[in-house]
């Protein structure tokens, strides 16, 4: 039986679901990746509220870099807005993609920038 794309995706996102859970300590950083655009949320999923966000949509630079310098650039973005906030520590939440490409991009760029995951 095989699975398409989204459904692998989804049943992969809903297993770390299970495992990862962010606090106001340490929230979850949650990535969303669509064809164009990169998104990050920073997230107390005990209080159930997004504590920051950034994406590759309202950041600037985008319409001439590469998709991967502009994940990076979204992930040292979130770093700083959680730096404002206090916050060093986060837990990693892929979103069911794999760790590679924009995904690693912004991983990498957010620990460039000061978070630690």
């Amino acid at each position: 039986m095989a699975f398409d794309k989204a459904k692998r995706r989804l049943r992969i996102r809903r297993s770390i679901r299970n495992k990862v859970s962010g606090t106001a300590q340490r929230p979850r950083l949650s990535i969303f990746r669509s064809n164009k655009f990169i998104y990050a949320q920073l997230i107390d999923d005990v209080n159930g509220v997004t504590l920051a966000s950034s994406s590759s949509a309202t950041t600037e630079g985008t319409s001439s870099s590469t998709k991967i310098e502009s994940s990076s650039s979204v992930g040292r973005d979130i770093a700083a807005k959680a730096l404002e906030n206090g916050i060093t520590e986060v837990v990693f939440d892929r979103g069911g993609y794999l760790y590679h490409g924009r995904v690693k991009s912004l991983a990498e760029g957010a620990r460039e920038a000061g978070l630690k995951f």
